[in-house]
């Protein structure tokens, strides 16, 4: 017999155990399916000594502390991953490990879809897809297969000794590649670091840390992202403690900058001549951020110390004013070309009209024009915050009202064939 329940939730990370968390305290029936373990992605996709961006007073659920790292610090993925086995105990939430799901299809003939799974069928009136957009690694075909380097994605990335002699050409500059680039000079590598249009917003400012200022300045709640930087990647690290990156401290300790890599040839790979011009829209970032924070400091007077050596930008070193525009990897005794170039998303098992002929989910806020199917955990999927913990905690609340109030819907029908026209929804008006 086939199970039927009201809703499943497929993905056990940050966004199913978030919506687990509200559809359990809304009294939604549900199940989340995870065809790994819970936070797979922390303990297995992610380089060894991997921390947290935000701190751990800012992006957590409201309902529980990270137990070990202190409000400010940035905690290890390990202690991430526990985390969430911890969240997921304290929610009783209903999560099945070791379940994938390879098919979601509408049911014929009534509502609601056929979950097809690696252990049977599930009927279930909504869907909820919280998988995440890091599906697929993406490397651009610059180098072919057979080039004589490794080339290896951020994903499959865990440490120095992992990796063949010589040097690591690293591609992307933001979040993952600065701090693979940086973990990687520290262990002796010589490195190159190939570095696009990204924001470099300062770890802290007077006192505080950047997540608190954007709270204060509201960016949390932008709701859509500005199309001009739609390609601009975010360079930030709770590393070390949390610092802010500074591309021209990484070359004075060696490592070479070089603009975004271009094309490749006999050996060679060609970068645009984009240098000198990233890094300067990086720095007005930084200080825009700053004149934002002054400006908020003096307009509402807040007690905060002034750090105006902050403001200090150090000469561009040589690597920017004469910069690398062509490289022979095997003549600079390059091994690996490390590309930490993001990911794209995989809703291909999501056969219903949630998603367009090119796989891209279709949703306002989460709600697809699909009925009853949902996404969560998606960049920008409501707002700013959505792809981190707080944000996907404050997704999950507005999705679960909705799958509610669409039950509710559905009571008032059944109820007025009854003669019994009061439901939940109804009462609440």
């Amino acid at each position: 017999m086939t199970e039927s329940i009201d809703t499943v939730i497929v993905g056990g990370g940050q966004s199913g155990l978030a919506m687990s968390a509200h559809l359990t305290a809304a009294g939604v029936a549900h199940v989340v399916l995870e065809r790994r373990r819970i936070a797979e992605s922390w303990r297995t996709r992610r380089w060894d000594s991997l921390v947290a961006n935000g701190p751990a007073w800012h992006d957590r659920f409201p309902i529980l502390e990270f137990p070990e790292t202190g409000p400010d610090g940035f905690p290890p993925k390990e202690e991430v991953a526990a985390y969430f086995e911890a969240v997921a105990r304290s929610t009783n939430a209903p999560v099945r490990t070791g379940v994938e799901v390879t098919s979601v299809t509408r049911n014929p003939g009534q509502d609601g879809f056929v979950v097809e799974t690696s252990e049977g069928a599930i009927n279930a009136v909504n869907v909820v897809a919280a998988t995440g957009p890091f599906q697929r690694p993406i490397i651009p075909p610059l180098v072919p297969d057979d080039a004589p380097v490794l080339q290896l994605h951020s994903a499959d990335y865990r440490n120095p000794d992992q990796l063949p002699p010589g040097g690591v050409l690293v591609v992307g500059a933001g979040s993952s590649g600065t701090q693979i680039a940086d973990e990687l000079l520290g262990s002796g590598r010589q490195v190159w670091l190939s570095i696009g249009p990204h924001n470099r917003p300062p770890r802290s400012y007077r006192g505080m840390d950047c997540t608190w200022w954007l709270g204060v300045f509201g960016e949390w709640d932008t709701p859509t992202l500005d199309p001009r930087t739609a390609h601009v990647t975010i360079a930030v690290s709770g590393a070390h403690g949390g610092t802010t990156v500074d591309f021209r401290t990484l070359a004075a300790r060696g490592m070479t900058l070089v603009g975004m890599a271009d094309t490749y040839s006999d050996g060679s790979m060609r970068f645009a001549p984009d240098l000198a011009r990233n890094i300067a829209a990086g720095d007005a970032n930084y200080l825009s951020v700053l004149d934002r924070a002054d400006a908020y400091v003096a307009r509402n007077g807040v007690d905060l110390p002034e750090e105006p050596e902050a403001r200090v930008i150090g000469p561009d070193p040589a690597c920017v004013t004469d910069p690398v525009l062509e490289l022979d990897l095997a003549a600079a005794g390059i091994g690996t070309v490390l590309w930490a170039t993001g990911y794209a998303m995989d809703f291909s098992w999501l056969k219903t009209d949630a998603v367009d002929a090119g796989g891209k989910p279709i949703h306002h806020r989460g709600v697809s024009p699909e009925p009853g199917n949902y996404f969560m955990g998606l960049p920008w999927l409501s707002r700013r915050a959505s792809s981190f913990i707080f944000g996907a905690w404050q997704d999950a609340s507005y999705l679960a009202d909705h799958i509610v109030q669409r039950q509710g819907y559905a009571d008032y029908k059944q109820s007025r064939s009854a003669g019994q026209p009061r439901t939940r929804a109804s009462a609440s008006i």
